[in-house]
C-alpha cells in the first residue's frame, strides 16, 4: 500500500546536509562551523531568517509549562528563578557547554549521553557533568545504548562501541569498531564484496561510505540497525559486530530508522518515503524484506518514532507535519499532526504521548486519545535554535495515577534542556490535530539530509 500525501508549503531550499548554518542565523554559528561549511552560502533564506521571533518572545506557541529551572548547583546548568505554580510540569534545567551543536541524545536511568559536532560524547548524571569521551570519527549523529555498551554513529561513516570501566564508572573506553578490522580485511580480498557507489569508485558492502545518520536496536534479537546518507540500511549482530545484511533501501539519504512491533523495521528517507521491512526466513536465508511503503511524498522524511504500547508509527517531515499509522488498522494512515511552522527534526514517544522537535525551536507535546485523535497538551519553548534530538525517560517520582515523563531536548543552540511532562495535563486550548487530513496539489520537490 502506498499513501500519496502532499501538502502545499513554502519551498524548502536546495539539497542540504546537516550544516549548522542552515538552521541558524549567521551570527549564531561559530567560526569553525562557518569555515567547514560548504552550503551555508547557498542556504534558503526562507527556511530560517532573522525575522523569526525567538521562542518565548512574540511567539504564538507559548506554553504554560515553560518555567525556569530550580536547579542551580551544576556548573553547566543555567540558573534562573523559580515559579512554584508549575513545579510538577515544565522546564527542570538546562545543560550548556560551548563546544558544539547537540545532534544526538540517549538516556538510560540517571545517565544522559549527548553527542555534538565537537566529536565529544558527554555523560550527565542528575544535571551534572559525570564523564566524557572523545572520538576521532567526526560529528556524533546517533547514540544508542545496549546493556553496558554505547554505540555511536558518526559523520565519517563509522560506528564506535564504548563501555564504562568496571573500576571507574566515569571512565569510558572504546571497545570496538563496526565493522571490525578483522571483517574488513577478510571482506576486502573478495571482489564480490565490493559495490560501485559512483563511477570509478567501489567500496566494501559491509561499510558505510557516508555519514551514519541513525541507529536503532532490537535488543531481543541482539541486532543493531544503521541508516546512512549512502542510502543503505545495514544490520549488525551486537555480540560480535558482524554485518549480517546491507540493503539498498532508498533512493536518497536515510534520515531515520526505528525497530517496531511484529518484527518490523521502519526507515525514512530524504526521498520522501517511509518503508516497512520485515525480518523473516526465506529458504536458507534470514533477511529483511520490503513489505510496504507507508508514505511517498515530495517532502523529505526527517524523523521516525514507534510507540510500542499503542503500536503507532509516527513520521516527521521537512514540511513541519507529523503523519502516523496504526497497527490495529493494518498500518492504515491515521492522520496528521499540525504543530510546527518549520521542519520536524526529531520525534520521541512514551506512554500515550508523542513529542515533536522542530527547526522552529519548539517541542510539541501530543497525547493520543481513544480512537486515535491527538490533542496538543503543550508547546515547550525556550531553545534558541532548532531542536535536533529528543529522548524520554519515565519519571520515577510520578504520583500514582499521574504518569510523568522526563524529556531531554538537544538543540543547535549548543544546549540540552530537561523537561517534566504529565500525561494528565489539561488540553492546551486552541490546538488540536484533525483525525484525517486532505491532500492538496503537489508542491515543488525538496530534500533534506538530517
Amino acid at each position: 500500500m502506498v499513501a500519496e500525501l502532499s501538502i502545499h508549503r513554502p519551498t524548502f531550499g536546495s539539497l542540504l546536509h546537516s550544516d549548522p548554518a542552515f538552521f541558524s542565523n549567521q551570527e549564531e554559528v561559530d567560526d569553525s562551523s562557518s569555515k567547514n561549511s560548504q552550503t551555508s552560502s547557498n542556504m534558503s533564506p526562507r527556511y530560517y531568517n532573522g525575522s523569526t521571533p525567538p521562542s518565548g518572545e512574540g511567539s504564538p506557541y507559548l506554553s504554560p509549562w515553560n518555567q525556569p529551572s530550580p536547579y542551580t548547583k551544576s556548573p553547566w546548568v543555567i540558573p534562573s528563578p523559580v515559579n512554584h505554580s508549575f513545579s510538577k510540569n515544565g522546564l527542570v534545567g538546562s545543560l550548556a557547554r560551548e563546544e558544539g551543536h547537540v545532534y544526538s541524545l540517549a538516556a538510560s536511568g540517571d545517565l544522559l549521553y549527548t553527542g555534538s559536532d565537537s566529536k565529544n560524547i558527554r555523560v550527565w548524571n542528575n544535571l551534572k557533568e559525570f564523564a566524557g569521551f572523545k572520538s576521532n570519527s567526526g560529528l556524533v549523529k546517533a547514540i544508542v545504548i545496549h546493556g553496558d555498551k554505547i554505540f555511536t554513529g558518526h559523520q565519517d561513516g563509522k560506528i564506535r562501541v564504548w563501555r564504562a570501566s568496571s573500576r571507574n564508572p566515569s571512565a569510558y573506553k572504546r571497545v570496538g569498531t563496526v565493522p571490525t578490522l578483522k571483517d574488513y580485511v577478510k571482506s576486502s580480498v573478495n571482489p564480490k564484496n565490493y559495490v560501485e557507489v559512483r563511477r570509478h569508485r567501489n567500496v566494501l558492502r559491509i561499510k558505510h561510505f557516508d555519514a551514519v545518520s541513525c541507529l536503532s536496536l532490537n535488543e531481543d534479537q541482539g541486532l543493531l540497525y544503521s541508516g546512512s546518507w549512502d542510502k543503505t540500511l545495514k544490520v549488525w549482530r551486537t555480540s560480535d559486530y558482524k554485518c549480517l545484511e546491507s540493503i539498498n533501501a532508498h533512493d536518497d539519504a536515510i534520515n531515520s530508522v526505528v525497530t517496531g512491533f511484529d518484527s518490523l523495521v521502519f526507515t525514512g528517507s530524504a526521498d520522501g518515503t517511509v518503508k516497512v521491512w520485515r525480518r523473516e526466513l526465506q529458504g536458507r536465508r534470514t533477511g529483511h524484506f520490503l513489505v510496504q511503503t507507508l508514505l511517498k511524498q515530495e517532502n523529505a522524511v526527517t524523523a521516525l518514532s514507534v510507540n510500542q504500547e499503542s503500536a503507532v508509527i509516527y513520521c516527521g517531515s521537512s514540511d513541519g507535519l507529523v503523519n502516523f499509522w496504526e497497527r490495529e488498522k493494518h498500518l492504515s494512515h491515521g492522520g496528521v499532526l499540525r504543530g510546527h511552522k518549520m521542519a520536524v527534526l526529531c520525534l520521541a514517544s512514551a506512554g500515550n504521548l508523542v513529542f515533536s522537535g522542530s527547526a522552529d525551536k519548539s517541542i510539541c507535546v501530543w497525547r493520543r486519545e481513544a480512537g486515535g485523535v491527538h490533542i496538543c497538551l503543550s508547546v515547550l519553548t525556550g531553545h534558541g535554535g532548532p531542536v535536533k534530538c529528543l529522548a524520554v525517560e519515565e519519571d520515577r517520582e510520578s504520583d500514582e495515577g499521574d504518569q510523568h515523563w522526563i524529556v531531554y531536548s538537544g538543540s543547535l543552540d549548543k544546549s540540552v534542556k530537561v523537561w517534566r511532562v504529565s500525561e494528565n495535563a489539561p488540553e492546551w486550548r486552541g490546538y488540536q490535530s484533525p483525525r484525517l487530513s486532505s491532500s492538496s496539489p503537489t508542491q515543488s520537490k525538496r530534500r533534506y539530509h538530517g
